[in-house]
Formats: structure tokens, C-alpha cells, sequence
């Protein structure tokens, strides 16, 4: 009697162990949940950029951040610009090395770029290594997708010469483009800083075209009593001949400025001077 009492204990207590080992598989087969992962930089062996992220979800203006080889810096800097899903340029800036960047070593740089989006899209962050040379075997850059957020905007008029509006080239005879921009209380500098821009690749290919210099520098702006008085940097004037492109350089600029209620009156100066300037 004892023996069989013996045998059913064991039987039990086989299958109360098979049980448990049941129970513990089904535990163990639930799909466990992982942690989230840490932020991974944008990296290869000459920069690394630890904001933003790829992928990132910004705002303007846009904190870019992170360490390059010191050879990818002239003039302890480096150019930045921000394409559109047709890379297309939205904004282009540049960022700063922190430190001494006369080394081959990483230097750590900041910078910020500011934007303007009536929605929210992707976009592609372009870091290139300043080439002061030209050469392209010297060009080198990393991209980084990344989405921008939209921002406060207003729309405001640039004025070009066009050769289908004005087939005769009249020289004093622009037309106007609408740009949109962030919002500031400084609009009638900022329709001056788009102006200098130029025209976009579409306006371009609209016959849309400017005759001031690239690269010219707005250095003071002030509008009183209905005058707006700008004084630009000698780019301005750089190798500018004929009075028919001199007419259109001033009708550029007049007209952008004369868009706002409270200009009536444009006077333009270069480094200060009144005189003497954008002669033909």
C-alpha cells in the first residue's frame, strides 16, 4: 500500500514540476520590451555632428553642433546650407570653431541657421569642408535628413530686370517676385537681404535676373521722415561700367524699399558716400 502511495506522489509532483516549467516558457516567450535607443551622432573619421540628429524633427533656427578635423575650417569656419526634397537651397549660414582650429585634430564648432517653412517637410542638412582653393578634389560634405518645423513668415516683393517682361531692356524697368520670410519688425532689411540673394532657380528660368554683385553686404539702414537711407560695402560698385545697369541697380533697390507705406525717398551710399558712387 505504502509502494503505491509512494509511486502517485511522485507522479504528482512530476506533473506539478511540468507545469511550472510550462508556465516559466510562456513567460519567457512574451516578447520583452527594449530600451529606447540613445541619440546616435552623424559620424565618419572627419566630422562628427551630435545636433541634429538624423531624422530630427527642428525648428528655426536650427543649433547645429559637433567636432571636425581642423583642415575641414578656413578662417576658423565652415559654410552650412539647408536644401529643400528637391534640394533646392532654403537657408545657408556657416558655423563657428570653439577653439583653436589649426590642428588636424577634431575642433569642436557651433553655429545656428535660420529658416523660413510655411510647413512642416523633410529637408536635407548639407556641412561642407570650406574650400578656399576652388578645386574639386578639395570638396567634401555630409548630408543629414532631417524635418523641419514651419515658422512665422510674411510675404514681401523683390524687384528684378526680366528679358520676357522687358525684351528691349528699358535698364530702369524691374518687375516683382514675392518671397516669403520669417517675421521681424526689420522687414525693409530683410526684403533687401533677399534682394541680394538673387533669383531662385525658378525665377531664373522665368528670365527673371539681377544686376547688382553677389556677395554685397548691407552695412547700416535706417528710414526717417519717409526716407530710407542704406549704406552698402564697395561690392556694391565692384567693376560695375555702363549707365544702363547702374539705372537698373538703383531701380532694384528703390523699388524693394519703396514697397512699405513708410518710404517714400531712397538714398543710397556706399561706405558712407553719397557722391561718386555707381557711376556709370
Amino acid at each position: 500500500m505504502s509502494k503505491i502511495i509512494n509511486i502517485i506522489a511522485v507522479f504528482v509532483l512530476l506533473v506539478a514540476m511540468g507545469i511550472l516549467v510550462l508556465i516559466n516558457a510562456g513567460k519567457n516567450s512574451e516578447p520583452q520590451p527594449t530600451p529606447s535607443p540613445s541619440p546616435t551622432p552623424t559620424t565618419n573619421n572627419e566630422i562628427i555632428l551630435t545636433s541634429p540628429q538624423a531624422n530630427q524633427i527642428v525648428s528655426s533656427p536650427i543649433t547645429i553642433e559637433g567636432t571636425a578635423r581642423g583642415y575641414w575650417f578656413f578662417e576658423a569656419s565652415f559654410p552650412v546650407k539647408l536644401l529643400d526634397d528637391k534640394r533646392q537651397e532654403i537657408a545657408a549660414h556657416y558655423v563657428q570653431a570653439t577653439s583653436d582650429w589649426m590642428t588636424t585634430d577634431f575642433v569642436p564648432f557651433k553655429g545656428e541657421l535660420v529658416y523660413n517653412a510655411i510647413a512642416t517637410t523633410s529637408a536635407i542638412l548639407v556641412l561642407q569642408k570650406d574650400n578656399p582653393s576652388g578645386l574639386p578634389e578639395n570638396d567634401k560634405s555630409i548630408e543629414i535628413p532631417i524635418i523641419i518645423s514651419p515658422t512665422d513668415s510674411m510675404e514681401i516683393n523683390v524687384f528684378f530686370n526680366n528679358s520676357d517682361l522687358d525684351p528691349e531692356f528699358s535698364c530702369n524697368k524691374v518687375f516683382p517676385v514675392k518671397r516669403i520670410v520669417p517675421k521681424t519688425s526689420a522687414i525693409a532689411r530683410a526684403a533687401i537681404e533677399e534682394l541680394l540673394k538673387g533669383p531662385t532657380q525658378k525665377e531664373t528660368n522665368d528670365k527673371f535676373f539681377t544686376s547688382i554683385n553677389p556677395n554685397v553686404k548691407i552695412q547700416k539702414l535706417t528710414i526717417e521722415n519717409g526716407v530710407a537711407k542704406i549704406d552698402f560695402d564697395e561690392q556694391i560698385e565692384f567693376q560695375v561700367g555702363g549707365s544702363c545697369r547702374v539705372s537698373a541697380i538703383r531701380s532694384q533697390i528703390t523699388e524693394t524699399l519703396k514697397q512699405f507705406s513708410s518710404v517714400k525717398q531712397v538714398i543710397i551710399s556706399v561706405n558712407g558716400r553719397t557722391e561718386d558712387i555707381l557711376q556709370p
